[in-house]
């Protein structure tokens, strides 16, 4: 992973740059929050999707680096004091706190169009123009109203003890942005129809488990450990798998999630790099 996280972070450095200029405070907060640390979890999958399909993952970092500025906005805007009310990112003071909730407010959008000025731009002799639209509109798909934003629009406005509706709100709100992941790798790679099916599957199931492992952190995690407060899901009367399950039973639906999405991955001959993330993610404490 770490091979990864630098590629992507090289990258991204290359894209943002704080600009000398009578606006240069919205650069400062978009990057504050865009190297802030994290897992580069979605870059991370789409890189390793694209070697998987047996590319060279650089084909995909233009669009590693478009997904992880989606995400970071996401993250800023969920943090605000309309939506989480969180004081806590990666450890760090959230955006809204260092730079004003104006701020932070203009620097997702700032990040969400930033990463389709990338994306727009991208040329490569290995990727036909048709697949590059095709990753686009993947893109925009996951993150728009059928997808990540649609995911938080059923998070506010839920309040039934539904496990379906949760599941349902999950898929949209955490694994639209994971699933783009892999199939945008796949599709940049130009697997079969079958193949990008089956990373759909992958990463289907791999945000679910990621999710339930994130209520269990939040219930049980450790506040050092993940950089941010444990027990707000609680707090702000949100339904987790942990208060519709309980303990034991939401790491038992961890691991069927997580074995679901490595049996997809075995028509790969090579999946060594996906199939370790998906262990590493299942153990993590963080």
């Amino acid at each position: 992973m770490k091979e990864y996280i630098k590629m992507t972070d090289n990258a991204l450095k290359k894209y943002l740059t704080v600009q000398d200029n009578p606006q240069k405070k919205i650069y400062e907060a978009m990057a504050y929050s865009l190297f802030a640390g994290g897992k580069r979890l979605r870059p991370v999958i789409m890189l390793m999707t694209a070697k998987m399909c047996g590319k060279n993952p650089e084909i995909c970092l233009p669009f590693a680096c478009a997904l992880e500025m989606i995400h970071t906005y996401s993250l800023i805007h969920d943090d605000l004091p309309s939506m989480d009310n969180d004081d806590l990112r990666r450890g760090k003071p959230t955006n809204h706190k260092v730079f004003g909730e104006a701020m932070a407010i203009l620097a997702g959008d700032a990040l969400l169009n930033k990463a389709f000025e990338v994306v727009s731009e991208y040329e490569s002799d290995q990727v036909p123009d048709r697949l590059v639209l095709k990753a686009i509109s993947c893109l925009a798909t996951a993150s728009g109203t059928e997808g990540m934003i649609g995911g938080q629009v059923v998070d506010i406005e839920s309040c039934n003890e539904d496990m379906e509706l949760l599941k349902y709100l999950h898929s949209l709100k955490t694994g639209a942005l994971i699933r783009a992941a892999g199939v945008v790798g796949a599709i940049l790679s130009g697997a079969t129809d079958e193949q990008i099916a089956a990373i759909d599957s992958f990463c289907l199931n791999l945000g679910i488990a990621f999710q339930i492992q994130d209520d269990i952190l939040d219930a049980y995690g450790d506040e050092a450990e993940l950089g941010k407060p444990i027990g707000s899901d609680a707090q702000n009367g949100r339904s987790t798998y942990i208060t519709l399950c309980g303990y034991d039973k939401s790491v038992e639906l961890a691991e069927e999630y997580t074995n679901k999405a490595l049996d997809s991955l075995s028509i790969f001959p090579e999946n060594t790099e996906l199939t370790n993330l998906c262990k590493l993610l299942l153990s993590r404490r963080s």
